[in-house]
């Protein structure tokens, strides 16, 4: 008996989206099943699919030998020879079966390996279809919350945004328009899951190559994203023409390529700086619009040290450290921000440590009418001088000077007369 659903399998193609093909072979799984309960599972039974008749049969096949040994298997040559003169041995002869006493409960088995097969064919489909978009911008309707999860309507299926990927303080009502950016797509029990975000760099990227034609065919390139979701985004731009300037390409007429992306990310600030392949450059273009004076470069531990005059050093460092920190991930090296008066300070104090240290010594007094005796810096030498024969030198006879000047003789010496001043004696 042929069982006809043909326009059953042409409904559930066009709602599912699935092949006929595969409708097909879960219907003939589903048939063969519930025959098998209804007549005995060692028979040999196969459902077949009539395009014709545009409905099934089911059969039930045994093979042609020369001595039957199995009753349910096998079919004697002379009993294959009343249906078919032409049987030989080894042939399969099929015998159609009723699929109208099939019974209730072979009808339900049936119903459900149909929906279940139907189920995992169209779960195939949605996977292939999302995971060809992996990486794009889409657009969808927000469902409902699940512990601070957007659940979000794709149309066909549902797709999933933890916290983690959406953006700090966005807010979303059901029924709410949303554009996001697919993270992953991966097989689970329950069907394909579909990752979004709107906090991941990314999406940054995506949207201009939806805003900028230039990024999109890839006559601008973006290099490089740094971003704090919800507060400012960095991002680096080259271009592989002369006459194409990527920051222009990317702000557009009056700001209104960037405005566009700024908007779409709900007031999200965004720089645009011009990629170099030369690290201090690129730095003092990721830390525009403060000025540096200088950058101190260590290439063996990839850190830089950035001088700025003292009024632009919070602007170079941002708030919260924002502009320093984004600037360090899009170059990729670790950067301090100094002002240049805290570098002057830091360079006083270390000349100051390693300054050698002054020692005055008293000049000796020349003596009258000749030059000063040599000083002796050894003090192994001074001694030598003073023991050496002749000398009058003792260490108590120590020369001494009154406040006018005058040498003071020792103890128990008359005063030493002075020549006179040009008058006659």
């Amino acid at each position: 008996m042929i069982l006809d659903i043909g326009q059953i399998i042409s409904q559930l193609g066009k709602e599912k989206g699935i092949d006929r093909s595969v409708i097909i072979g879960a219907i003939k799984d589903a048939l063969e099943s519930a025959a098998k309960k209804k007549y005995g599972m060692n028979k040999r039974l196969e459902a077949i699919y009539d395009e014709e008749a545009g409905g099934f049969e089911v059969l039930e096949f045994k093979t042609v030998v020369d001595g039957v040994k199995d009753q349910e298997l096998e079919l004697s040559l002379a009993e294959a020879r009343e249906l078919d003169p032409e049987s030989r041995l080894g042939d399969s002869i099929g015998f159609r079966m009723s699929t109208k006493d099939l019974g209730r409960i072979a009808a339900q088995t049936a119903r459900q390996i149909i929906m279940q097969k139907v189920k995992d064919a169209e779960r195939e489909v949605i996977y292939n279809e999302f995971i060809t978009r992996k990486g794009e911008i889409l657009n969808g309707i927000v469902q409902r919350y699940e512990r601070d999860t957007i659940i979000v309507d794709l149309g066909r299926t549902e797709a999933v945004m933890p916290p983690s990927e959406q953006i700090p303080r966005e807010r979303y009502r059901q029924g709410d328009r949303i554009r996001a950016y697919i993270k992953d797509v991966t097989k689970t029990t329950r069907g394909p899951e579909i990752l979004l975000s709107r906090s991941d760099p990314r999406v940054i990227l995506k949207l201009f190559e939806q805003e900028v034609p230039e990024v999109y065919e890839g006559v601008v390139s973006i290099l490089s994203v740094a971003r704090e979701p919800g507060f400012r985004t960095k991002i680096a731009v080259k271009s592989k023409e002369r006459d194409v300037d990527p920051v222009g390409a990317c702000v557009g007429m009056k700001g209104s390529r960037v405005q566009s992306v700024v908007q779409e990310l709900r007031g999200e600030r965004i720089d645009i700086i011009a990629w170099d392949e030369d690290p201090a450059k690129f730095v003092c273009n990721a830390l525009q619009p403060a000025e540096i004076i200088r950058v101190l470069v260590n290439e063996s531990e990839k850190t830089m040290e950035v001088i700025v005059p003292e009024e632009q050093l919070l602007l170079a460092i941002g708030k919260r450290g924002q502009n320093v920190k984004l600037a360090s991930k899009l170059v990729g090296w670790q950067i301090e921000v100094r002002a240049e008066g805290q570098v002057e300070d830091a360079l006083k104090r270390a000349e100051g440590l390693f300054a050698p240290k002054k020692v005055e010594a008293e000049a000796p007094k020349e003596e009258a009418g000749g030059e000063a005796p040599p000083v002796a810096t050894d003090p192994q030498a001074a001694i030598a001088e003073r023991d050496a024969p002749g000398s009058t030198a003792r260490e108590s006879e120590t020369p001494k000077v009154d406040e006018e000047g005058v040498d003071v003789p020792p103890a128990g010496e008359p005063p030493e007369e002075k020549p006179g001043n040009g008058s006659g004696s």
